[in-house]
This record gives C-alpha cells, sequence and structure tokens, in this order.
C-alpha cells in the first residue's frame, strides 16, 4: 500500500562536495532505514578548502516543494539544516504550520564549531520567535546554545541553565552538544534535557581528525529518521550519538583537508514499513 514505507525530509541545502548540508542527511537517513525526501533552500559552491559561492532558492520555489510533498507522500518527521535568512526562515515555519510532517528536529545553523557566525542577526531573531516554538527536538552546538541563551557556558551548571533556557523557548527537548574544538580533551559530553523532565550526559571520546564535516547534519538527521520510524526520542538521541561518534572514528579519505565522516562505518539498518 502507498506510503507505509517510513519517509522523513530535510529541508536544507545542497553541498556541493556531498560532505554537509543535504547530502549528509540523506546519507544518514538511507544508513538508519528511512525514505529521505529533500526540499531544497540553497545550492553551495564548496569542497573541502571552504565555501566558494552560493545561491539560494525563492521562497516561492519553497512552497511548491512543500506543496509537492504533502500532495503525495506521508513524511513522518523532519528536520532543517541552514536556512539563509529571516524571509526564509519564516516562510519554512508557515508551512511546518500549514502541513503535518511529523515532528521537527531543528538543527539551528546559527554558527561553525568553532564559534564563527553564519546567521545574520534579524535570522537569529525570527529563529527564536518563530521556528524553535515549532521543535520536537532542537540540537544546538556548544556556540550555538551560547548566542540562543546569551549565556556563557564555563560550567556543567551553566550548561544545565542554558538547556532551560532553551526548552522555554518553546522546544520540547534539547540537546546541548558539547564543545570539541580542542586537541587536548579526550572526551565530547553533550546534556539532553527531555520534555519529561529527565535529563541526562551523553559521552563519547574525543577524535583528534580534520574528518568531520556534516556531524551536526548527521546528528539531527538520525535522530529524525528515527522518530519517523516511531521511536522515542531519547531512543533517537542515543542512536544517533552511537552513529555519529561511529562515523567520525572511522576516517575516509575524501577531499584535502576538511573532509566528511564516514556514514558507512555504521551498519545499515535493512528498510521495512
Amino acid at each position: 500500500m502507498a506510503n507505509e514505507f517510513p519517509q522523513v525530509l530535510t529541508i536544507a541545502g545542497v553541498d556541493s562536495d556531498g560532505s554537509a548540508g543535504a547530502q549528509a542527511d540523506l546519507h544518514s537517513f538511507f544508513m538508519r532505514g528511512t525514505y529521505g525526501t529533500l526540499i531544497l533552500t540553497a545550492a553551495v559552491a564548496g569542497n573541502s578548502y571552504g565555501i566558494h559561492d552560493a545561491a539560494l532558492m525563492t521562497n516561492t520555489f519553497i512552497d511548491h516543494q512543500f506543496d509537492a510533498l504533502a500532495a503525495d507522500l506521508k513524511i513522518r518527521a523532519c528536520k532543517t539544516g541552514m536556512l539563509a535568512n529571516a524571509a526564509m526562515i519564516s516562510d519554512v515555519a508557515r508551512n511546518l504550520t500549514k502541513y503535518d510532517f511529523g515532528p521537527l528536529v531543528l538543527d539551528p545553523v546559527i554558527s561553525t564549531k568553532h564559534g564563527n557566525l553564519l546567521m545574520e542577526s534579524d535570522a537569529f531573531e525570527t529563529l527564536k520567535k518563530e521556528l524553535i516554538p515549532l521543535a520536537t527536538v532542537i540540537t544546538p552546538n556548544f556556540y550555538e546554545a551560547e548566542h540562543l541563551t546569551g549565556m556563557t557556558l564555563d560550567t556543567p551548571e551553566q550548561i544545565v541553565e542554558a538547556a532551560q533556557a532553551i526548552r522555554a523557548m518553546g522546544a520540547k527537548n534539547v540537546v546541548l552538544k558539547g564543545r570539541h574544538d580542542s586537541d587536548q580533551q579526550t572526551e565530547v559530553r553533550d546534556y539532553v534535557m527531555l520534555e519529561s523532565g529527565r535529563a541526562f550526559w551523553l559521552t563519547g571520546p574525543y577524535f583528534a581528525t580534520d574528518r568531520k564535516n556534516g556531524t551536526g547534519d548527521s546528528l539531527s538527521a538520525v535522530i529524525t529518521a528515527e522518530l519517523g520510524k516511531g521511536n522515542s526520542v531519547e531512543d533517537a538521541i542515543r542512536i544517533a550519538k552511537r552513529f555519529v561518534d561511529t562515523a567520525i572514528q572511522n576516517e575516509i579519505a575524501v577531499g584535502h583537508q576538511f573532509g566528511p565522516i564516514n556514514h558507512w562505518a555504521n551498519p545499515l539498518v535493512h528498510p521495512r514499513a
């Protein structure tokens, strides 16, 4: 019967080198046994050295993609990637309110893992006001959590307080990803705060490698895939953490500098309806 198979969606841009963005999401969807769909927001000309050009899709085209998927497919969970500006964020939020595409996993692409800002101030405010309240799960990195809350996160207590503040913005569940930008560290500690009130730390090893492109995309994508299959939020987060750690640990040699993680280091989950 049509649409019995678990279908999930990423709303994101594509990177020409395939290391991050929608390609990382689609790789993750595939490996976790779900059918991945895409609403394209931008196209990026980039490689392992950096980004060299980008082209944005119009909001009208984004609307038509939403309309087309809603008219034919049964999307069971969705996620966002990088959204370029306030108008695009507002348009995506409007469409997610219009159509039922299941739980939303929000990867708030505000800054890089090293703290470099990627979003204009008006877009940042629109994200907080219009998109975060729709999120079933939000997955900010360490620096994005600092920007969202206006806090400096130097202690575990401050990280807990930041997660509480982000939940107060409307997100039901928070995965606050730990810092992983120093080769002196031996582990990465993510903090999870669930809608139920349950909270815990997820600790994994730190891997000193330049092959980490697509890490955040893949974490949020695996969470999306697992929610699309009906798994609990906690189980989805734990599966995603293990998936990404395995993908980072087992490097692949693609590109000359900052390469992608290795999705294929994980076992393929055979799809089933």
